[in-house]
């Protein structure tokens, strides 16, 4: 009996067991790489959301040096730098592009 059972088990385990052990953690490797919808979808909220508190901030402070001619705007980053306007620019295009590819 044992001289039967061995082997199938033997050749279960090589040819069937270890395959499905590597496949199950490739599918799972590639599915973990790559971004979901609801991750793009967080992501246009997220962004969203930092131009517009930058456009309010960018207000208060035009505000503020309108009431006080000696304030002067603490400097965030690099306030409007071209190179990164473009940048912003180019991914705005892109998410236009692709609110206009979907149905």
């Amino acid at each position: 009996m044992e001289d039967i059972l061995v082997p199938f088990i033997l050749f279960g385990s090589i040819f069937i067991g270890l395959p499905w052990i590597i496949l199950h953690y490739v599918t799972k490797w590639k599915t973990a790489a790559t971004i979901t919808s609801d991750d793009e979808v967080l992501l246009e909220e997220l962004y969203s959301l930092a131009r517009r508190l930058d456009e309010r901030m960018d207000t208060v402070e035009r505000l503020v040096a309108d009431d006080d001619p000696s304030f002067t705007p603490v400097k965030r980053l690099v306030a409007d730098q071209e190179t990164d306007n473009q940048k912003l620019r180019e991914l705005d295009r892109m998410m236009a592009e692709k609110k206009g590819a979907r149905p």
